[in-house]
């Protein structure tokens, strides 16, 4: 069974928290955060996600839905060095913005690569080859301050190539354990093939990431993706090291999960649909949620390919993922109160409303809840609940600020300056009053920061 990286075209390849400072009566005071809590999932379970370099933005990424982040991919050599890490600077703003909401990344090593695993056949054959080849991993995960790796050889045969990945991953295994970093393997669905990844890997790895997609009528089916689970648990993988994986893209033809709920909001719901004449199928809401739940119940966790595919707001999937295994974000430490700003007018939640999408503003200040906000130790500026959010993850001058569920991405990080600005690191622009304006409903944007009279806040004490 190939995996969905074999829809991953080869131009791919081509292609391919902060100090926080509390302004008040003109003094600054600089406040270092503390490291930030990640999503509170059930004991051990994990939230695995896969961010490719080629597609998606680092700072659209629910960072506090998610346990586990793999970059992909790194493709190695025939002698064990490591090709280029695509994307470097994609890559370390993820493992910061990533460490700062709690959430650990490997680097993911292989991939699909047009069915080309030559170069992990020829390292593995030789203890050289091996010894080269584990000195290079820890290598990267030493400069790009890792937590661990990923191997994705697709696929290891069985016999004599299964017998050097198995030599392979042991020793994989040691140097990752000494260092206190982690090791897992993404696996075959099943068939003869997985027969090449042994039963003593199980005891070398952390879990296997398993590809339960690319397969059964329809496309990744719950019975069919089950079966996937229990059959490399028949085999002696632990339950807690078997983590199920899921598409976030449709079959036969390659349509994001986004692209179909964009097509109609409906297909959120459904597991096929019909596109250009042709059915689509994949895993809608209902279908996540379920396969979530038994995971729970009988797996390690749930891993996704890919983070890029995924909706935001009510018909994301990885936020049904959060959902159904009765994940809760906890509410970091902070400051409450007031944020004053030009005129002594307060930012206030529109008519108190909770709902995505309601209009942060300037109000006279009068005490109420739609008033109170909670600066946290994340970075994050939280009033009902709810988040100060830069609509849409925009960068541009003029963008609305919002009240958003919170997910941990760089729209809702802002960073209190000592000339009393609030900055926003993912589009490195201020939080603004337009107009400049005092009055009663002036709504609060992003803008080239100046630090002029509109971009000065008093945050809580």
């Amino acid at each position: 069974m190939l995996s969905s990286r074999e829809r991953a075209p080869r131009s791919r390849w081509a292609a391919a928290a902060l100090a926080l400072a509390s302004v008040a009566t003109g003094l600054s005071i600089t406040v270092v955060a503390a490291p930030a809590a990640s999503a509170a999932y059930p004991a051990g379970f994990k939230s695995v996600g896969y961010m490719p370099s080629w597609s998606g933005s680092v700072n659209s990424i629910q960072y506090s839905k998610l346990t586990h982040i793999n970059y992909s991919f790194v493709l190695p050599n025939s002698n064990g060095t490591l090709q280029a890490v695509p994307d470097p600077g994609k890559l370390s703003s993820l493992v910061t913005q990533a460490h700062n909401n709690g959430v650990r990344v490997s680097l993911a090593i292989g991939g699909w690569n047009d069915g080309n695993d030559s170069a992990f056949e020829a390292l593995a054959s030789n203890a050289s080859g091996r010894t080269t080849f584990v000195n290079s991993v820890v290598s990267v995960i030493n400069q790009y301050n890792l937590d661990g790796v990923d191997i994705d050889w697709e696929y290891p045969d069985p016999g004599t190539s299964g017998d050097n990945f198995t030599a392979l991953m042991g020793q994989l295994s040691t140097a990752m354990r000494s260092r206190g970093k982690l090791l897992t393997a993404a696996v075959v669905s099943g068939g003869s093939t997985a027969n090449g990844v042994q039963p003593a890997v199980f005891g070398y790895v952390d879990w296997l990431n398993i590809m339960a997609y690319d397969g059964g009528t329809p496309h990744a089916n719950y019975d069919w993706s089950i079966g996937t689970v229990n059959y490399w648990k028949s085999r002696g993988l632990p339950a807690s090291k078997a983590v199920l994986g899921v598409p976030f893209y449709s079959r036969p033809n390659y349509y994001t999960y986004a692209q179909l709920v964009a097509m109609d909001p409906a297909n959120a719901n459904r597991d096929c649909t019909t596109v250009g004449g042709a059915q689509q199928c994949y895993n809608g809401l209902p279908t996540i949620r379920r396969k979530t739940q038994w995971a729970v119940a009988n797996a390690g966790g749930i891993m996704n390919w890919e983070l890029s595919q995924d909706t935001t707001g009510s018909t994301s999937l990885l936020s049904a993922i959060f959902e159904a295994a009765g994940g809760t974000n906890p509410t970091p430490p902070g400051r409450t109160g007031p944020i004053t700003g030009i005129g002594g007018k307060c930012v206030d939640v529109a008519s108190a409303s909770t709902a995505n999408g309601t209009a942060v503003q300037l109000w006279t200040c009068n005490g109420t809840d739609a008033q109170r906000w909670t600066v946290g130790s994340d970075s994050t500026i939280r009033a009902l609940g709810k988040c100060m959010d830069v609509t849409s993850a925009g960068t541009a001058n003029g963008v609305k600020i919002q009240l958003w569920d919170c997910n941990g991405t760089g729209a809702q990080s802002w960073q209190a300056q000592a000339n009393g600005s609030l900055r926003n690191p993912a589009s490195g622009r201020c939080l603004d009053a337009t107009g400049p304006s005092s009055a009663d409903g002036t709504r609060l944007q992003i803008w080239d920061c100046a630090a002029t009279a509109n971009q000065v806040w008093r945050l809580p004490a």
